[in-house]
């Protein structure tokens, strides 16, 4: 291998693969079905070629791309993060995690079928696959015998005769990123790579240690007050579009302005509390009443409480229907909630700056996403708006933790580990594995942990000796 060559599907805004740029792997191809979103990753990709449109159209094309660019070099490295949105059973429509009827409404939840096919033609030496913790037990119908299976452990069972599996289910605030993002990874090893056995000898998996855990002795998570400190932005302040902007950060560092109602809703919330709009007790008239966690009207003049309420066409009032983790700051001494694509919205689950009166910015977003300060976004802010950036955002890979995954993946490739693996029998790798068994017997498939013999998998050409230097 000549170079540390990588193909990208999925690629969103091109971030994910950042860290894995900066980590040492060389971007060949790029495959994103918004051309929106591609051109904003060939930005920060500017040697890659770039395909558009629906990989089940276009994967063949990426394949030809690639090798008019490699020739007969195999890729080092696959990264493939297939959309999420069709895993989650709190979409309307979608039924359990145990229907696979319902989950195959949503073909997006197969797609793991474009990277079974790209995977088979260009035998990447490595495969990574990044999706919801729900993606290892999210059954769907098996696109050959029609009967139950997750997409998971179809990929797996797919690429079985030529790779080796390795599953993580993890918060990615243990590896430094700096809010709370539970992820499932699968990362796929070819059997000819010389150092997997080495990397099984030793019981390690292909993915970094945890850097931070108080829990497991190690140095506790980075809490949002600390990330947004680092930062050094300039307060904001929902109220007005003049406090609400900071103009040098070319529109990136500004929130939505909110009508007078809201702004005073979220005022009520004691700063750095991470309570919400639901547990205020104070009337914009009276001020703090006693009341019911239910009550809806003031008390002493009727007007309606500070919390999240709606006016029928009655003219009565009633409680927003929605879930009690909307309207809330985030806590000041924990990591930020995820990061979502409706980041921009005060009714999604803990959006609210946890001390000030205002949403987290566009640029805050990113940053807690660990997106590097140089990231480029083109124009994108001016032609495609705030909502459409911020989905870009809260869909990405943190390539704060891809950038320490490529060091453990280049460390096989080049039989030198700088960063020590993971072990086997760490909790995010047992976890990983015990949502894809019980999923696979749910299904009366067999345990996706028989398809390899991890003390003896089978290497195609003579093994190279690995050399180990166990680092943090």
């Amino acid at each position: 291998m000549s170079s540390f060559k990588a193909v990208s599907l999925f690629s969103n805004c091109g971030a994910g693969d950042v860290g894995y740029r900066s980590a040492g792997f060389q971007f060949e191809v790029m495959a994103e079905l918004d051309p929106d979103r591609l051109e904003v990753c060939l930005l920060n990709h500017p040697g890659a070629s770039g395909v558009p449109g629906d990989l089940r159209k276009t994967w063949a094309t990426v394949v030809n791309t690639y090798r008019e660019r490699a020739g007969d070099e195999r890729p080092a490295l696959l990264c493939a993060c297939p959309p999420c949105q069709g895993m989650s059973s709190a979409r309307s429509g979608m039924g359990k995690h145990d229907d696979a009827d319902a989950g195959s409404k949503d073909e997006r939840n197969l797609l793991v079928t474009v990277i079974a096919k790209v995977a088979k033609k260009l035998q990447p030496s490595l495969i990574v696959v990044e999706n919801v913790p729900a993606f290892f037990s999210r059954k769907v119908n098996h696109p050959k015998d029609k009967n139950p299976v997750s997409a998971a452990n179809f990929l797996i069972s797919s690429l079985s005769r030529d790779y080796v599996a390795f599953p993580l289910s993890a918060d990615l605030s243990d590896f430094g990123i700096p809010q709370s993002r539970n992820r499932a990874f699968l990362t796929f090893v070819r059997k000819d790579v010389a150092g997997l056995r080495e990397l099984l000898r030793l019981n390690r998996a292909p993915f970094p240690r945890a850097t931070h855990s108080i829990s497991a002795g190690l140095a506790p998570h980075v809490s949002i007050a600390e990330a947004l400190t680092s930062f050094r932005l300039p307060m904001l302040d929902a109220s007005t579009k003049g406090l609400a902007h900071a103009e040098e950060y070319r529109g990136f560092h500004s929130v939505p302005v909110w009508s007078e109602r809201i702004y005073a809703m979220v005022a009520a919330i004691p700063p750095a509390s991470g309570r919400s709009a639901w547990q205020n007790s104070s009337c914009y008239v009276c001020g703090p009443v006693e009341c019911g966690e239910e009550t809806v009207l003031c008390p002493h003049c009727n007007d309606p409480l500070l919390r999240p309420i709606v006016q029928e066409k009655n003219g009565t009032y009633r409680l927003v229907k929605g879930f009690k983790s909307s309207y809330r700051r985030m806590h000041n001494d924990r990591p930020a909630a995820t990061i979502t694509t409706a980041s921009g919205h005060i009714g999604s689950d803990y959006t609210i700056h946890p001390t000030q009166n205002r949403l987290l910015s566009t640029l805050e977003c990113a940053l807690l996403q660990t997106f590097p300060k140089d990231f480029q976004w083109g124009d994108a802010l001016e032609r495609l708006g705030h909502t459409n950036v911020r989905e870009m955002i809260g869909e990405a890979v943190p390539p704060g933790f891809t950038k320490l995954h490529g060091l453990v993946l280049l460390g096989i490739l080049k039989h030198l580990w700088t960063r020590a693996p993971i072990t086997q029998d760490d909790e995010r790798c047992e976890k990983g594995w015990s949502a894809l068994k019980e999923a696979a017997k749910k299904d009366n498939r067999q345990d996706p942990r028989k398809y390899f013999n991890y003390k003896n998998p089978v290497i195609k050409r003579p093994f190279a000796q690995c050399t180990v230097v166990v680092a943090a």
